[in-house]
């Protein structure tokens, strides 16, 4: 791999995504608006591994939507290939989705239980009108199973869902979006319904998928604890924003956010010498309809002062400079 290849390839400017909560009443014609994604700016680099995290409820999984061009932004623009993708018919649409694909985190709801495995395959590339012949499709429905861990793909292609394990049904979703070849996986909590073993097979495959396929992740979690090990930066996602952004070490390191230092605090330490003092936030995060004035993380915060209430700080960053960032995701860590 050379520096070259980690130059950023997808951008995100100003997103928001608004959602409107019911319909104006008899007595106030104004409306309810969810923040669900409210201003984020995030760059992705060819090869690397991003972890969004945070809360249930932040706007991870919209943010990952909205990239896949599933839900309509309200405002902001996605950039891929220094092409506008926001707003696309559905034509250029199809023709993006060969390109980012998308993990969903049940994958028994993901796939079609009236379907064998081999037919779930082929079918992207029956609706992309890839593959001259069926031989042709089969080797690549093959090779894709065999990269996402389903050894031998013979014993697997004539089997439903329902007969195969939860780990092993991931796998086959993972194979379905590397049949087409993508240059991006958004994996949305991906491992969040599987035994903590199975996890980490998961974990190791994604890592692996970036080397031998050069492929780079958007790996949304709540768990900051379970990415630690394999992603190149993080991303700590709050009501709807990016609060703080830098390379996982640093982060993991020398976290600046009180947010981050909570989520980090309750992460288990296998040494018990090596524990410290969880910070344990109090309250429920704050309705996205009526985001809180300032800094949208005072009403929780431990460490809030008066002018929390009154300035919105912007997001933290933790950078290392160019050549060591990649040689930092070159390394496969």
């Amino acid at each position: 791999m050379t520096i070259k290849q980690f130059e950023k390839f997808l951008e995100v400017r100003g997103l928001k995504k608004y959602f409107e909560a019911g319909r104006p009443t008899l007595f106030s014609r104004e409306k309810s608006l969810i923040h669900a994604v409210d201003g984020v700016d995030l760059n992705l680099r060819r090869s690397e591994i991003i972890a969004l995290v945070g809360e249930s409820g932040c706007g991870k999984s919209t943010l990952g939507l909205l990239l896949m061009g599933l839900e309509s932004p309200t405002d902001g623009k996605v950039i891929f290939e220094d092409r506008d993708i926001t707003h696309l018919n559905d034509d250029q649409r199809k023709d993006l989705r060969r390109k980012i694909q998308m993990v969903f985190q049940d994958p028994y709801e993901s796939l079609n239980p009236t379907q064998t495995i081999e037919q779930i395959l082929t079918e992207p590339l029956l609706v992309h009108h890839i593959g001259e012949h069926d031989q042709e499709r089969s080797e690549r429905v093959i090779k894709a199973m065999e990269d996402a861990g389903l050894k031998p793909a013979d014993v697997y292609l004539q089997r439903y869902p329902h007969e195969l394990s939860g780990g092993q049904r991931q796998r086959v979703v993972i194979a379905a979006a590397l049949v087409l070849e993508p240059e991006i996986i958004i994996a949305d909590e991906p491992v969040s319904m599987l035994d903590v073993s199975i996890r980490a097979e998961v974990i190791n495959l994604l890592a692996d998928l970036r080397i031998k396929r050069e492929i780079a992740v958007i790996f949304i979690t709540h768990d900051l604890g379970s990415v630690g090990f394999f992603a190149d930066r993080v991303a700590v996602m709050y009501l709807g924003r990016i609060v703080e952004i830098g390379a996982m070490l640093e982060v993991l390191e020398k976290p600046q956010h009180p947010y981050t230092k909570a989520l980090l605090s309750v992460i288990p330490a296998p040494n018990p010498r090596l524990r410290h003092e969880r910070i344990i936030l109090q309250g429920d995060p704050p309705n996205p309809i009526n985001i809180p004035s300032g800094c949208r993380f005072h009403p929780r915060c431990p460490a809030a002062f008066d002018m929390c209430k009154l300035s919105d700080p912007p997001m933290m960053t933790l950078t290392k400079s160019h050549k060591a960032a990649c040689l930092l995701i070159s390394s496969g860590k």
